[in-house]
């Protein structure tokens, strides 16, 4: 079992100026690359407090990778929906480029309808704009005079400059929050998966595993499959202080997600199935509830070592976990003792042999 690290701001003004919470992200991406953590991702969200510090996940890596040297660097994930796949791919390649090949693709549909909605784009294309972009970038990332005819962009010949440093290109990531049936499809694809618990049963998590793995082996025996799970992570030296810092964290990022899932009263669509009650799910969250269910880490050193080595029966040891421990309202101090305690006294503990 391998760690990383997710960024994902759920800040404002009021909260962290943006260089400031940057400039965090930059120092625990350096302490990470040092300490042997396997990657750092950035998340894509638009217009609010809820992520809206990153617009653009290249922008934000691309700091990381002329800091470091060996991390992987993963968007967490970019939103071909609100872009041309030919900006896209290329922003991507010349990432890839610059970080001498450690990019990693994580891809989303996302599922805020106010971010469709300022971005005038149909979430019902939602899916067929998902399909149809993997398809371009991998068409544009390995050949040459492509000639591409698609629903929604049509171009070519071009080829594309620069290429991907990696070959064929950079892996691709399937972003998945809720269906097995993504999950499926993304192992029929051949490309890896990043997936959350958090709004998930425990039933449900295990099938879209189950799925996903399923699927892959049937359709690709000879490779293996890559998959990051996401989990937010409290560590500190006292159980107390662990709890109070998570309760903290975890108000504000409720209150900003609540704001942002409020464009969901009201709607319903066939391609998000369930999503309209998005809004009474986050307002029922019960934090100790998630932590028993092991949804969310807190506790010292001992206390998430133990919740990992149960995460690591339900999941498999074939996972990379991606650990969201800069929630923004952290002390950078705090976040750094933290990344560095992981990193020393549990990472060691779930080494892959």
């Amino acid at each position: 079992m391998d760690f990383g690290l997710t960024f994902f701001p759920a800040l404002d003004e009021r909260d962290k100026a943006p260089h400031d919470y940057f400039d965090d992200c930059l120092a625990l991406a350096v302490d990470a690359d040092r300490l042997g953590y396997e990657h750092v991702q950035v998340v894509e969200h638009h217009l609010g407090p809820y992520g809206g510090y990153s617009p653009d996940p290249v922008v934000l890596l691309s700091a990381i990778a002329a800091r470091t040297e060996r991390l992987r660097i993963t968007t967490g994930a970019v939103i071909p929906a609100f872009d041309h796949p030919l900006k896209l791919a290329g922003r991507l390649a010349m990432l890839d480029q610059l970080s001498g090949g450690r990019v990693d693709v994580g891809v989303g549909r996302a599922f805020l309808p106010h971010e469709f909605t300022a971005f005038e784009v149909s979430m019902e294309e939602s899916r067929a704009r998902f399909t149809e972009a993997l398809r371009a970038f991998v068409a544009l990332w390995t050949g040459t005079d492509v000639v591409f005819e698609g629903e929604f962009h049509r171009f070519g010949p071009v080829t594309l400059t620069p290429r991907p440093h990696q070959t064929p290109h950079p892996p691709l990531f399937v972003a998945s929050a809720s269906s097995a049936e993504s999950c499926a499809a993304a192992g029929r694809e051949g490309h890896n998966l990043q997936i959350v618990p958090t709004i998930t049963s425990g039933e449900q998590f295990a099938e879209m595993l189950a799925a996903y793995r399923e699927a892959f082996a049937a359709h690709h025996p000879d490779r293996a499959p890559r998959i990051q799970v996401k989990y937010s992570c409290y560590l500190d030296r006292d159980r107390d202080s662990a709890w109070r810092a998570a309760e903290a964290a975890e108000s504000n990022y409720l209150d900003k997600m609540s704001g942002a899932v409020k464009s969901w009263q009201g709607a319903a669509t066939a391609q998000y199935p369930g999503y309209e009650k998005l809004a009474d799910k986050v307002a029922s969250s019960d934090l100790r509830k998630s932590w028993e269910q092991d949804k969310v880490l807190i506790g010292t050193t001992a206390d998430i070592t133990e919740q990992l080595e149960r995460v690591r029966e339900r999941v498999g040891g074939d996972v990379t976990v991606s650990l969201h421990m800069n929630n923004g309202v952290t002390p950078l101090e705090q976040a750094r003792w933290a990344v560095a305690e992981f990193a020393t006294e549990i990472a060691p503990r779930f080494a892959t042999v």
